[in-house]
């Protein structure tokens, strides 16, 4: 086997490399888009092929390098199924194994808390855990579906349930360390040991930090495998659809899944709702397309940072005020509804269609 772990000083990202010495097949774990060279070159001095470019959700601290190593060698995107990046090439689940040769397997745990989409990699006797668990301490939990409890949950059920001897591979440090075990972190990690769930829920709820620097620009294009807003729009036709992608969870069906639980109008509907008023009007696009045109009074949301923005919403602060949220044709407003929903809106509408059909109407 061959591992090696990486660092970017900018963000304080850890990324690793993990390959099958026989078959030389190769993963990334969170690779970062300003060293998409050096990961080239990593991989060509020790003549690996690289498979799969893993994350351990959608980072809201730096971009990841995932879209362009699928796009310069091939490899596949993996992120959560929960994180909404409809572009990765697999959508994650709890409970799956990566393969690399005949030999190596990293098994996936859902560790969600951090986000909803958090997941950690587990391979031999290693556990890359992402943001969910730090050396001496934890991811937070104030945006992007954070749950305090969820977090405590799985890092005492799950992560700590692993052997004391399992090496924790975090994927941030700030104070220049690089590696820890399970039995360190669970006798003497400051944010867990000792404290109850509820005491920890509390610490994690006052913590105030700032924003991430880069969170507007990291999250939205995370969601598309770190891929540019020119390159967005095509991401998904410019995938190779000859890759085993799983078929039920491609970027198509999980528009066709979400709408089976959503309510979806027509745009006569949707002029009819905005005539009578007392409907919030959301724009899920990205900033471009809002630029180049939109319906009046509509409050741009793009779909890429819908959960963190949505607090600093006012007129989306009554869950049971009615919403109607439109995209350029419709997919992405069908995944913003369902997500609203999950959030506890009550009154959530689709417009199909989306703005095309508006503009043709």
């Amino acid at each position: 086997m061959i591992f090696k772990q990486l660092f970017d000083a900018e963000t304080w990202t850890y990324t690793y490399l993990i390959a099958d010495s026989i078959s030389k097949e190769a993963i990334f774990i969170d690779p970062v888009n300003t060293h998409i060279d050096d990961y080239i070159a990593l991989l060509e001095a020790n003549g690996l092929q690289l498979k799969y470019s893993l994350e351990t959700h959608v980072h809201a601290d730096h971009i990841t390098a995932s879209g362009l190593l699928r796009q310069r060698l091939g490899a596949q995107t993996a992120v959560s199924q929960l994180c909404g990046a409809e572009t990765a090439d697999v959508q994650i689940q709890d409970g799956d194994i990566f393969t690399l040769g005949s030999t190596e397997q990293l098994k996936v745990i859902a560790t969600p808390g951090h986000t909803r989409g958090s997941i950690s990699f587990l391979w031999h006797d290693r556990v890359f855990t992402g943001d969910s668990l730090f050396v001496g301490g934890c991811g937070r939990t104030d945006f992007q579906g954070g749950d305090p409890g969820a977090l405590y949950d799985c890092i005492t059920q799950r992560l700590f349930t692993l052997p004391d001897e399992t090496l924790v591979y975090p994927g941030h440090d700030y104070q220049g360390r690089w590696v820890s075990s399970i039995k360190q972190e669970r006798t003497s990690n400051p944010r867990l040991t000792g404290k109850t769930r509820e005491e920890f829920i509390v610490i994690m709820n006052n913590l105030n930090l700032p924003k991430p620097r880069l969170i507007d620009e990291a999250v939205p294009a995370n969601r598309y495998c770190g891929l540019d807003e020119n390159e967005r729009q095509d991401a998904v036709a410019l995938r190779d659809t000859s890759r085993p992608v799983r078929s039920e969870l491609s970027p198509q069906d999980l528009v066709a899944e979400a709408k089976k639980q959503i309510t979806e109008v027509t745009v006569l509907t949707a002029k009819q709702l905005l005539a009578e008023g007392n409907i919030v009007l959301v724009d899920t696009r990205e900033e471009s397309e809002y630029a180049a045109g939109h319906i009046d009074n509509a409050l741009l949301l793009p779909r890429g940072v819908l959960e963190f923005k949505i607090g600093n919403s006012p007129e989306l602060s009554d869950k049971s005020k009615a919403v109607l949220i439109y995209c350029r044709t419709g997919g992405r407003s069908a995944l913003a509804a369902h997500t609203l929903q999950q959030l506890g809106y009550k009154n959530v509408l689709s417009m199909a269609g989306g703005f095309d059909a508006w503009q043709k109407a």
